[in-house]
């Protein structure tokens, strides 16, 4: 397959160099030259594109897309379609998309997460959101670049859904920056504090494996572990923060909802009701059915 690539940073040059060993005919450009094994270099982004079938940018942001999109379209064949792996604003791809789609191209947002050593391994995760036609058309040629595609919905999509992740990963090395600065503070030797944590009910599932319990279908009774007995230990462990000196603040805005959780009466329901109050906050609820969970776990 003709494919043009743009953006050969520490993601781009390692994903297109392996589109080039699965035979695909790449030309490559960037600011910079680079050489990538097996590709053709072209001297300008819409040359890079000019033939080809399919077009994949990996690019710093927003504002290099939208202005990427204005040289690439005229260059584009109506017909053929492009992937964005770039991490991007969703009203960004929106608008290139229904640009593009008015020359017959089809746009696709499909970010990706694995780091560095995932673009080169080919262990990359690839959300795509856009024309799902296109995406099954093309997606043999995403498992080349990565081992875990799926299409998530419109376009726009996978960009929701990268976003929701990365923010989800911050948030949590945020708290776990308090939990172990207040668990070595209090005496604990980090490593051993290390163990014994992954040795605990959270430690032993994946990350969001847990939000299939409760949360997502939306069961908080009968309780797994009580509000109530959640409160008094997440209570103990700030005591335990405020005679070390370890600033919680992360730890406090739990604390909040859980005492708002408990003026509510909810005591005796699961320790996760807390997560109602946000749903209320958002007005949105996140209701999946249970056995559609358990085919995504198994």
């Amino acid at each position: 397959m003709r494919i043009g690539f743009i953006g050969l940073g520490v993601m781009g040059a390692p994903i297109a160099a392996r589109l080039a060993r699965a035979g695909h005919a790449v030309k490559v450009h960037d600011l910079r030259r680079t050489d990538v094994p097996g590709a053709a270099w072209a001297d300008s982004a819409a040359a890079s594109v000019a033939d080809a079938e399919l077009a994949f940018t990996s690019l710093p942001g927003p504002a290099e897309v939208e202005a990427l999109a204005a040289q690439l379209g005229p260059a584009l064949a109506r017909g053929a379609a492009w992937f964005d792996l770039t991490t991007n604003s969703p009203a960004c791809v929106r608008r290139v998309h229904a640009a593009l789609g008015a020359r017959g191209v089809q746009f696709l947002d499909a970010p990706v997460s694995g780091g560095r050593e995932g673009a080169h391994s080919g262990k990359l995760a690839l959300w795509v959101g856009g024309d799902e036609a296109s995406y099954r058309k093309y997606e043999s040629v995403l498992r080349t670049i990565g081992d875990q595609p799926i299409y998530v919905g419109p376009i726009g999509a996978g960009s929701v859904a990268k976003l929701a992740h990365n923010c989800a990963s911050f948030t949590v090395q945020t708290a776990l920056a308090e939990i172990f600065t207040l668990g070595v503070k209090a005496g604990v030797e980090p490593l051993a504090l290390f163990k014994a944590i992954r040795q605990g009910a959270t430690g032993r599932k994946r990350t969001f494996d847990r939000l299939a319990e409760q949360f997502l279908p939306g069961t908080y009774d009968p309780p797994g572990f009580a509000l109530r007995l959640a409160h008094k230990d997440l209570s103990l462990a700030l005591e335990l923060a405020r005679q070390f000196d370890v600033p919680m603040q992360v730890a406090q805005v739990a604390m909040k909802d859980f005492e708002e959780a408990l003026a509510r009466g909810w005591g005796d329901r699961d320790s996760r009701t807390p997560m109602l109050l946000q749903e209320e906050r958002a007005g949105v609820s996140p209701r999946v059915p249970p056995g559609k969970l358990k085919e995504v776990l198994d």
